[in-house]
């Protein structure tokens, strides 16, 4: 009889909870790939604005204080945007964590059940052949008896 493990169900649940939250886990890092993305592009902005700003004309400096200002603004927003999401990305790799973890207390417990199993199995072999050896030793005992037995009449006459 092959070896069925009992919790076999309950393995591959969490089996696929553990794929579940891995596409959890990819999705919070391209929203923080993203969110670094856009802080960097906001980056690029300032100092394309503070270079045209030296260039400008002294009447349109008021102006692009000002945009500085609000991409300034902006850039904080993109940077607890990006922390936030960071934030997430761990808590997910934590939930992640924690199901790698209930699989592989799953898969050891059934790696032992298979061990007992197998032993077991063998203690069912090995008792079998001692019984098989029982069986054979009397069978040649009452063999020889029934071939000789002249020799005992014999031993026991004289």
């Amino acid at each position: 009889m092959p070896f069925r493990y009992k919790l076999q169900k309950m393995l591959d649940y969490r089996e696929r909870e553990k794929e579940r939250q891995e596409a959890v886990v990819n999705k919070a890092r391209q929203k923080l790939r993203m969110a670094e993305e856009k802080v960097e592009q906001n980056k690029k902005e300032i100092a394309q604005v503070t270079a045209a700003r030296k260039k400008a004309d002294y009447s349109l400096l008021e102006y692009y204080d000002k945009y500085i200002h609000h991409l300034w603004d902006k850039a904080e927003t993109l940077e607890q945007e990006r922390k936030e999401a960071e934030e997430e990305l761990q808590i997910e790799i934590q939930k992640l964590i924690e199901c790698e973890q209930k699989v592989k207390v799953l898969e050891k417990h059934k790696e032992k059940q298979k061990e007992l199993y197998i032993e077991e199995e063998k203690k069912a072999e090995l008792k079998m052949f001692s019984e098989l050896g029982v069986q054979r030793h009397f069978i040649r005992s009452r063999e020889e008896a029934e071939e000789s037995p002249e020799e005992f009449e014999d031993d026991e006459i004289e």
